[in-house]
C-alpha cells in the first residue's frame, strides 16, 4: 500500500471511531497567540508539548526557518488575519537549533531540482524574469539573528498593531528547553 493509502487507511478509522472529538475546539485559539515555528519533522508533537499547547490553543503557522521572508507574503498574511479576524493578541517566533535552513546552498538545491528534471531553461526563465532564486532559497547563517529579524520584520511591519507583543524563541529539537531571545513585553 502506498503511503497515501496508509494514511486514508487510518483516518477510515480515525473517524469511525470518533477520536476527533477529543480534539474539537472553535477557530478562535483559547490562549490567544500566533506560532510562527519551524516546519522540522522533530518538532510536530515536541514544540506544542514544550510549550503547553494544546489543540485550540494557537494558531500554528509553520514554514521552513520560522521566517518571514516578504514582508507581503503569506506568512505575514497570516499574521494579520490572525490578529485582526482571530483573536491573536500575542505572537512568538519559535526557531530551533540544527536547522536545515542554516547555511542552506542554493546552488545544491537548485542542481537538485535539475537532477530531478527541472530544466537548466526553466531555471534561466525564472531568473531572466528577475526572479532572485538564490535569495529566495538562501536561509540563514546564525538561528539568533534570524529569529531576532523575523521578529523585527513582523513588528514594524504596518499593518501589525504596535501593542502586539512578538516574542522571538529558539527550541533544542531533542530536549524542548526554549529560550528567550526577544521578549515581546519589553518591546510592546
Amino acid at each position: 500500500m502506498s503511503l497515501l493509502g496508509d494514511l486514508l487507511a487510518h483516518n477510515r478509522e480515525f473517524v469511525s471511531n470518533r477520536e476527533y472529538e477529543k480534539f474539537e475546539t472553535d477557530k478562535f485559539p483559547d490562549k490567544n497567540l500566533a506560532v510562527l515555528a519551524c516546519m522540522d519533522a522533530r518538532l510536530v508533537e515536541l514544540l506544542p508539548q514544550a510549550m503547553g499547547l494544546k489543540n485550540g490553543d494557537a494558531k500554528l503557522i509553520k514554514n521552513a526557518g520560522a521566517l518571514v521572508t516578504h514582508q507581503w507574503g503569506s506568512v505575514m498574511r497570516s499574521l494579520v488575519v490572525a490578529v485582526y479576524e482571530l483573536r491573536a493578541e500575542e505572537i512568538c517566533v519559535v526557531a530551533h537549533h540544527d536547522c536545515g535552513m542554516r547555511a542552506i546552498d542554493p546552488a545544491r538545491i537548485l542542481a537538485s531540482a535539475q537532477e530531478r528534471g527541472v530544466s537548466a531553461d526553466t531555471i534561466a526563465t525564472l531568473r531572466g524574469a528577475g526572479i532572485d532564486l538564490d535569495s529566495w532559497l538562501k536561509g540563514f547563517d546564525n538561528v539568533h539573528d534570524s529569529v531576532r529579524h523575523t521578529v523585527a520584520t513582523i513588528r514594524s511591519h504596518p499593518l501589525m498593531p504596535k501593542d502586539i507583543p512578538v516574542h522571538g524563541l529558539v527550541i533544542h529539537p531533542a530536549t524542548g528547553q526554549l529560550d528567550v531571545l526577544v521578549d515581546g513585553y519589553a518591546q510592546a
